[in-house]
């Protein structure tokens, strides 16, 4: 492995560590800040959509330029799919987010009390569910929801950031993408749109809820299909150069 795929995997790491810390902490944050009478936490549904969207947009800027700025096994898998990533460099690129995630879900349990984050399982997500901890959405409808959004992210991944006609707004686009989809499916599976996301805290919380194949099957479904439709509408016409079969994603200057 040379020093600059080293420099990348790095970089996922750092950079999904960051995202992951932030996004999950906003989580417990709230949590934990709910007044014992019920009621909202401090951070509330927009609270928690700015801290994800907000993190991202400065870890793509930040780090984009080395590595892509992926921080999301879907987003990696939407990239392979539309040929911009070699096969075994994006294995390497999960395995660095799905290691951030664990390393954030340690962080906070370290840092938050267990009376903060116990609750919040460190901001591992689940499905919303009644008094009674009956599912409010059911497991094709959540796979369903969690595709859509993700599709929605990887597209504005491709459109602001892969596509070499798109103006240098990647960070901006992609953590705007990522606070409208949390508006959206936040109340019913939080909107995770990222397997490392849900799967690091998740690990370290102890806490694998029945329905955590959503957070998989979702967002990788989404990914893939984003990743296949954008380059064939939009990068297979002749005013874009076709980039090299193998090459290491365009989008070295933005992705989430």
């Amino acid at each position: 492995m040379d020093g600059a795929t080293v420099r990348k995997l790095l970089a996922e790491l750092i950079g999904s560590f960051i995202f992951f810390f932030v996004g999950a902490g906003s989580i417990i944050t709230n949590r934990f800040t709910m007044p014992p009478e019920g009621g909202g936490g401090a951070v509330g549904l927009v609270g928690i959509a700015l801290a994800h969207g907000l993190i991202l947009a400065v870890m793509i800027s930040a780090l984009g330029h080395i590595s892509g700025g992926h921080f999301n096994p879907a987003v990696t898998v939407g990239i392979l799919v539309g040929r911009k990533i070699a096969p075994l460099l994006a294995v390497y690129y999960i395995v660095a987010q799905l290691l951030g995630g664990i390393l954030a879900g340690l962080a906070l349990r370290l840092i938050f009390p267990e009376s903060a984050w116990g609750p919040a399982h460190l901001g591992a997500l689940d499905v919303a569910r009644d008094a009674n901890g009956v599912p409010l959405i059911g497991f094709a409808q959540g796979v369903a929801l969690e595709a859509l959004l993700t599709f929605f992210l990887v597209w504005a991944v491709y459109a602001t950031a892969v596509d070499p006609r798109a103006a240098r707004i990647a960070g901006f686009g992609i953590g705007l993408t990522v606070v409208a989809d949390i508006l959206v499916g936040g109340p019913l599976t939080g909107a995770a749109m990222n397997p490392a996301r849900t799967f690091g805290p998740a690990l370290v919380a102890g806490y694998l809820p029945p329905e955590h194949l959503i957070y998989w099957i979702g967002p990788l479904l989404g990914g893939a299909v984003a990743g296949w439709l954008y380059p064939y509408l939009f990068l297979r016409t002749p005013d874009v150069a076709a980039p090299a079969p193998a090459r290491e994603l365009k989008s070295d200057r933005g992705g989430r």
